[in-house]
């Protein structure tokens, strides 16, 4: 007889570990209590990769004089069909999605699933019946959702959160934006180039904090072209909505910033309520995360939790990994995650990616480093593309020369750095990085040079000044 898996949640963590499970001849159950594709598809990771694709589309049209493009009158756009274009990609996804379950044989339960052993899952139907699904086991993947602070006085149309702010019927004259992290700082450039006056305010001292220094020197830099104001190193202290539309919030440096909306971009909390795991006895992490190991297993046997809901790296691409971890050992198997070499991409204007080691991490690590850099403007093909800002990254450990880090901030940067993960998984040298041979002329060819930057040898960087 087939195992018996049955996975709550069905988004980039849940759909790809039902899909994997019945690809091993598995009888799948997957319980959603919202849409399948959870957030990513539905709420975060594609609706704004489809606004941004928008707002570098009518850049690039403002710019076609550049190219020797005209196009007469006052280029403009029409948000309503934005919103209609990003609607139908998330659709078309989610369709995409429910026919991979039907030509897998996963079943699908719509409602809420509430945990109640490894072998029993209640479901709260959206007509308020209940259904008990039988199993083997259990993957739990319920996600996260937008933090949310007393602070804040949300109403979802003047005080939003990301959930809003890819759903907004018209683009708001002024936004403040609160969080300078991936999300904040997407949003700020969406929201700008559609013709909003942004205002961003960080708690810590740089923008995209997270990120290797120079990369975000590079996009405060951006942002300040943009004429995005930036607050660093300040705190919200009072948000009032007035009578006349205006969101007032007062910074702790005793400046006030007055906008017709402001997006609360500060972080996420973990979906972890109401799912049965006090009475399952599944334990959680001081931050109120499902505590699990290397394998994915929680303190359960036979109950495993992925994705956001475990508080480690919360990324669409982690969660889908943890999940074909999870579904190998559910299934008798042996394997393991590593959090070693995980690619991360910003889809800012322009774009960073990030794997490995950023250069004041290995500093604080006590790691002898090279680094080496080269600017997009050194390529022939992002003249030609009129796309010159930013630039490549890499860093290499002194001694034995292996790649550590690639960093990049500049056009296709989140497609760019998945060379970087291959040589850091590899235990690629930085010499073996930049002697490999690159097309020309391309984009790739910034990382190369950055490799051989890191001895030195860069074919197209000026000798120094003695």
């Amino acid at each position: 007889m087939a195992a018996k898996l049955t996975i709550i949640g069905s988004g980039p963590g849940g759909y790809v570990a039902a899909i994997r499970a019945a690809q091993q001849g598995t009888q799948v159950t997957i319980i959603e209590d919202d849409e399948v594709g959870g957030t990513c598809l539905n709420r975060g990771c594609i609706p704004t990769k489809t606004l941004i694709a928008s707002a570098e589309a009518l850049e690039s049209t403002r710019r076609a004089a550049d190219f020797g493009i005209e196009i007469p009158g006052e280029v403009g756009y029409n948000h309503a069909k934005i919103l209609d274009r990003k609607n139908k990609v998330v659709e078309t996804q989610v369709k995409g999605i429910r026919s991979l379950f039907r030509s897998w044989d996963i079943r699908l339960i719509e409602g809420r699933g509430v945990l109640h052993s490894a072998e029993a899952v209640r479901i709260v139907q959206k007509d308020g019946t209940t259904l008990d699904v039988k199993s083997d086991r259990v993957i739990i993947a319920t996600g996260s959702r937008p933090a949310r602070l007393p602070l804040f006085p949300f109403d979802g149309e003047t005080v939003i959160t990301s959930n809003e702010a890819v759903q907004l019927t018209s683009i708001p004259k002024s936004i403040c934006i609160v969080g300078a992290g991936v999300i904040g700082c997407e949003f700020a450039f969406i929201y700008r180039t559609l013709g909003s006056d942004v205002t961003m305010v960080e708690m810590l001292p740089r923008v995209l904090s997270t990120e290797d220094e120079e990369m975000s020197g590079l996009i405060a830099r951006e942002m300040k072209k943009a004429k995005i104001k930036i607050h660093a190193g300040v705190k919200i202290e009072a948000v009032e909505k007035t009578s006349d539309g205006i969101v007032r919030s007062r910074l702790s440096d005793g400046k006030e910033v007055s906008s017709e909306m402001v997006l609360v971009s500060i972080g996420r909390a973990m979906n972890t309520e109401e799912i049965g795991l006090e009475g399952a006895g599944v334990k959680k992490g001081k931050r109120g995360e499902i505590a699990v190991n290397e394998k994915m297993e929680t303190s359960v046997p036979g109950i495993y939790a992925i994705g956001d809901v475990t508080g480690t790296v919360m990324l669409a691409h982690v969660a889908s990994h943890q999940g074909l971890v999870a579904v190998e050992n559910a299934l008798g198997g042996d394997a393991a995650m590593d959090y070693a070499v995980i690619p991360s991409g910003i889809f800012t204007m322009p774009e960073v990616g990030s794997v490995g080691l950023r250069e004041h991490e290995a500093v604080e690590k006590g790691i002898a480093v090279n680094v080496g850099r080269f600017p997009f403007r050194g390529l022939a093909k992002a003249h030609a593309m009129g796309s010159i800002t930013g630039m490549a990254k890499v860093i290499s450990d002194h001694t034995t020369d292996k790649v550590l880090g690639v960093h990049i901030c500049g056009p296709h940067a989140t497609d760019l750095v998945h060379e970087g993960a291959l040589a850091i998984s590899t235990g690629t040298t930085a010499r073996e990085l930049g002697r490999m041979i690159h097309a020309h002329p391309t984009l790739a060819e910034a990382v190369m040079e950055a490799a051989e930057d890191t001895h030195g040898m860069a074919i197209y960087v000026p000798r120094p000044s003695s």
